[in-house]
């Protein structure tokens, strides 16, 4: 049996990197294997991982020298950086620099790099619509992605510039529903009528083994990915049919969002105003016949919706 090419996947237990894990080991006669990278290899997630097949390997992107033994060997290597965890642009892009010069120095054949637009060629820094934020950014977790690029390219690393968009799994977590005072499940999102595009992480994971299953073709290449570009006003009443009871839109301005003062309001609010502000040239990247032809099992979210029935309908009982 020939053996498979070892595939790095930084971020192993988290949504992207988790979904690129499984996907490839549920490929059992596939072509690759995982090297699932974790700070914590003991944790549940880490270790449902190796149950499935994945080899653990500990490092940490804060501490360069770790980095090396999680590529040493390995053919391809999927990179991303998590945002949410310390939310400073500035350490994203020192973590993604770390992480193009060790896949560089270990000489990886195909990285997948999980990037973003640069909001600012849509939104310039000097534009008031909305703030600036961490004195250089309009939305940090985009733009810190985006100028770490280069990176990978300086380093001479072949690379594929993966972009991704909204989870729907968000509507379990930091943007589910709110009820209001009248017991009624509100959707806020300051999108206004303006179409969000959304997948599945699962979706994620799937397209990128089919980028890694492309060998070279595309290298170089930046793969913009959806499921669906939806009104807020549509995705309420798809939910309302979904788990049986009235979803509604109560759409906000991003001035009323950011005002809320939550950690990261400011963030977000920025985030969805671009979403809005920027939807025609967002949503066309993510041309999803496109991302369908990459990945053919790809969901709408009227799919996603059935699969997660019995979850969406006990998660807001």
């Amino acid at each position: 049996m020939t053996e498979k090419k070892i595939i790095t996947v930084i971020g192993a237990t988290g949504r992207q990197g988790g979904s690129l894990c499984r996907a490839v080991l549920s490929d059992r006669d596939g072509e690759f294997a995982v090297r699932a990278v974790t700070r914590h290899p003991e944790s549940v997630p880490a270790q449902e991982l190796r149950r499935l097949g994945a080899d653990l390997v500990r490092a940490d992107m804060d501490d360069e020298p770790s980095l090396a033994p999680a590529f040493e060997h390995a053919y391809g290597a999927f990179l991303m950086t998590n945002f949410w965890e310390h939310m400073s642009a500035e350490r994203e892009k020192t973590q993604a620099h770390a992480l193009a010069r060790a896949a560089s120095h270990a000489g990886v054949q195909h990285a997948i790099w999980s990037t973003l637009e640069d909001t600012r060629a849509c939104i310039p820094l000097d534009d008031d619509r909305m703030p600036t934020l961490q004195e250089h950014y309009k939305v940090p977790h985009f733009d810190g992605k985006a100028e770490a690029d280069h990176y990978f390219t300086d380093q001479g690393v072949p690379t594929t510039f993966l972009r991704s968009t909204f989870y729907w799994e968000n509507l379990f977590g930091a943007f589910a529903p709110q009820r209001g005072g009248d017991g009624a499940l509100r959707l806020t999102y300051p999108m206004g009528e303006s179409r969000l595009s959304g997948i599945a992480f699962e979706d994620i994971g799937k397209t990128a083994l089919e980028v890694f299953r492309r060998g070279t073709d595309l290298i170089a290449a930046t793969v913009s990915i959806a499921g669906e570009h939806l009104k807020v006003a549509d995705m309420a009443a798809a939910l309302t049919g979904a788990v049986g009871e009235p979803v509604r839109y109560r759409p906000l301005t991003a001035d009323e969002w950011r005002a809320q003062g939550f950690p990261g309001a400011d963030e977000t609010g920025n985030m969805f105003q671009y979403y809005a502000e920027c939807e025609k040239g967002f949503t066309a990247a993510r041309e999803l016949t496109a991302v369908r032809d990459l990945n053919p099992a790809l969901q709408d979210f009227a799919t996603w919706l059935a699969a997660n029935h019995s979850r969406l309908r006990t998660h807001w009982a």
